[in-house]
């Protein structure tokens, strides 16, 4: 490599040639130190964990190819750099830093994972797409179709990424807080607003941690671990929210996530992560399915709530057996 020139994304002059001009193996060592991932759900882990020191560039390819899984499966590598808004050999790059001998290796993980996943995120708004647009007027109506489509693709791949064991979690958390605080700013902020609404109605102590009173962090400085937070954040994450989540961890508060990805940065302080999935390059993000999981974790919270007022309400047995002794 000559002098001043500045390496790019995982290039250096070892990996262009070895000693003697020759050439270097098409493997590279993986920056991470282990063999490549072999599964679908290896590599995002992995992905995952190498997230906060990769370059900007990998942030944003490895954001892509965690969130399309089906797009890298069936797509070309020059159409997924194309919608990366990158040059194909990022992509290569990209997939050499995590020990692949190139892109179409790790293209190979995806394609497998196809095999015996359902549809994704694209498939469902491509059938829907085609079902609708036997009946679709010209016109503003066509807006409203799209993101019909989209709302309902995204709706139903929450249905199957969200867990019982983490709602029941969150329901728990929750019901156990003496206050719960509440973080969405931006466009998570109606999301926030929403989540103080439907958490107050069941009768807790709701803080919401809102921008305008510019006192948000100080606010969440008073947490302590018999509270909890729900954070709400998505792509381009809100600085303020992230923060908050940090300190929360910090404080040992419990952190209820509501993201985008498991490569968000909320993922690693959150004790329970919920993740929606979106399209990363769309210029309106529809607000259905975040609105949709808080009132389904309200709902389990509300559900576990009168689970516990029958408890206290219904005699125990014994009590029960000496009231009708007394009687007689």
């Amino acid at each position: 490599m000559s002098i001043g020139k500045k390496p790019v994304d995982g290039e250096t002059g070892a990996g262009k040639a070895g000693v003697g001009g020759r050439k270097a193996s098409k493997r590279k060592a993986p920056a991470h130190g282990a063999a490549p991932a072999t599964t679908y759900e290896a590599l995002v882990n992995t992905i995952t964990a190498a997230y906060p020191r990769l370059s900007e560039r990998y942030q944003q390819v490895g954001r892509f190819v965690t969130q399309n899984p089906n797009v890298i499966a069936l797509e070309s590598i020059n159409a997924i750099a194309g919608r990366c808004g990158m040059h194909p050999s990022i992509l290569v790059r990209f997939a050499q830093n995590f020990g692949y001998s190139g892109f179409k290796e790790l293209q190979l993980i995806f394609q497998d994972r196809l095999a015996t996943a359902a549809p994704g995120f694209q498939e469902r708004i491509n059938a829907l797409e085609t079902e609708l647009k036997k009946n679709v007027e010209p016109g503003f109506l066509g807006y409203l179709r799209n993101q019909v489509v989209r709302d309902i693709a995204t709706l139903q791949t929450l249905l199957e990424t969200v867990s019982e064991e983490s709602l029941q979690h969150a329901a728990v958390h929750l019901r156990n807080a003496e206050i719960i605080y509440v973080a969405g700013h931006h466009r998570s902020e109606p999301i926030a607003l929403f989540a103080h609404y439907v958490l107050t109605m069941l009768r807790r102590r709701v803080i919401l941690l809102n921008a305008p009173g510019g006192l948000a962090t100080e606010v969440a400085s008073t947490m302590t671990s018999r509270d909890v937070l729900i954070a709400i954040a998505f792509r381009h994450y809100a600085k303020e929210v992230v923060t908050i989540a940090e300190n929360a961890a910090a404080n040992g508060t419990p952190v209820v996530a509501i993201t985008d990805s498991q490569l968000s940065p909320l993922s690693k302080d959150a004790s329970v992560l919920f993740t929606v999935p979106e399209e990363e390059y769309s210029f309106a993000r529809s607000l259905a399915a975040p609105m949709s999981l808080v009132q389904t974790i309200a709902t389990a919270l509300a559900s576990l709530l009168q689970q516990d007022e029958s408890k206290t309400s219904t005699p125990a047995p014994a009590a029960a057996g000496k009231a009708v002794s007394r009687r007689s």
